[in-house]
């Protein structure tokens, strides 16, 4: 019993090995404004959010949310299927479907969440999901959590994909693909329009997690699919509110008259609580922002183009294209570590990602930036990197 933990505590002691600021788990003492916070006693740019828009202080949002506080209190106390749903929920629902222009939507209280309450009821005994081996942790736990088997494609290979659907024969009737619109560790595009010429051509059912990509690709900010111009593939879209949103929260919208069904299978959605009033306020007033400010888009990948060409030019290894995440990747988990806590040092805060995480035993250094940090900071951040020891 507890052997487990054991381990775990063992390899994270091994890796810090000294005294200093632990980079998982790291304390934020206070928040200053969307891109600054003090941490460690320092004023320090937050360069690792995800807060893409920078919605978290967008006065609307506060508003919004402050007075769903006082009309309606702090909290639902129940699930959506008991005392759970207020007409705030069910307001938001109708909105995003409009948004994504589908015939229904459905609010999770997370976006993890949405993930397991999606892929663990859509599928049954008979059914096969495909996934791309890169997914996020949430849609695996989802598979785990339902009976259809899972099978792994080659990250963002097109043509493992059609090996795997081919091996299937008509079960392919019966396969669910899931993808990310972007890859949330080196912050790659799925080949998306490939995936749903193979999607048409065998007869399966896509779903695509827009979690890192809704509000950030297309040119309603609709994600991936609308980039790619195959919405009419996907049966559905899964995302969150914790990026683009600012807030906190999940959803899943389709045209498949069905997924009003799923409220009754999925047991994610069952029996968890349902978001407060503030958090589903603030979530449908970022998103009528979202579709009223298309500048913070501009904004977020002048950013994101920005930053990337200026560690590019500097020598370091990023992710394969440009993107709000920037990824610079280092060679061991202890080499990352020291550039964590020395971009710390110089008020940068980013995310160190280490294995499993991170590819082939070495580690990440992991950057998002938003449409809020100012040409300065972005300027900062690559300077903090300049001074850093190369290996």
């Amino acid at each position: 019993m507890l052997d487990n933990l054991r381990a775990i505590a063992a390899a994270r002691q091994a890796l810090l090995n000294e005294d200093g600021v632990s980079p998982f788990g790291t304390v934020v003492e206070k928040v200053i404004s969307t891109t600054e916070g003090i941490l460690d006693g320092r004023r320090t740019i937050l360069a690792g959010t995800n807060n893409y828009l920078g919605l978290t202080f967008d006065p609307v949002c506060i508003e919004a949310a402050c007075t769903a506080l006082r009309n309606e209190g702090t909290g639902t106390t129940g699930s959506r299927m008991a005392n759970g749903t207020f007409a705030a929920h069910t307001a938001l629902e109708r909105e995003l479907a409009a948004f994504f222009g589908r015939r229904d939507a459905m609010v999770f209280s997370t976006g993890y969440i949405a993930n397991l309450g999606m892929l663990s009821a859509l599928t049954g005994r008979d059914d096969v999901i495909l996934i791309d081996a890169d997914c996020h942790a949430s849609i695996y736990d989802g598979c785990r959590l339902g009976t259809a088997e899972v099978i792994r494609f080659r990250h963002n290979n097109p043509e493992d994909l059609d090996i795997r659907l081919r091996r299937l024969g008509e079960r392919t009737a019966r396969t669910l693909i899931v993808v990310e619109g972007i890859y949330s560790m080196l912050g790659d595009r799925a080949p998306l329009a490939a995936i749903a010429a193979l999607k048409r051509r065998y007869g399966a059912w896509l779903l695509v997690d827009e979690a890192h990509s809704f509000g950030v690709l297309g040119a309603h900010g609709r994600g991936l699919a609308e980039e790619a111009g195959v919405e009419d593939a996907v049966d559905f879209v899964v995302g969150t509110f914790s990026k683009s949103l600012g807030t906190i929260g999940g959803f899943s919208a389709s045209d498949h008259p069905e997924l009003d069904s799923l409220r009754y299978a999925s047991r994610p959605y069952l029996f968890t609580a349902s978001p407060s009033p503030s958090i589903v306020a603030s979530a449908r007033a970022a998103l009528g922002l979202l579709q009223g400010r298309p500048e913070l888009r501009k904004r977020l990948w002048e950013n994101a183009h920005g930053l990337y060409e200026r560690l590019r030019d500097l020598g370091f290894a990023l992710g394969p294209e440009p993107s709000p995440i920037v990824a610079v990747m280092m060679a061991t988990p202890e080499e990352g570590l020291a550039c964590w806590r020395a971009l710390l040092a110089q008020g940068v805060y980013v995310n160190l990602i280490v294995p499993p995480a991170a590819p082939n035993g070495g580690s990440l250094l992991r950057c998002s930036v938003g449409a809020a940090h100012t040409p300065e900071q972005i300027e900062r951040i690559a300077g903090a990197f300049a001074t850093l020891p190369r290996v």
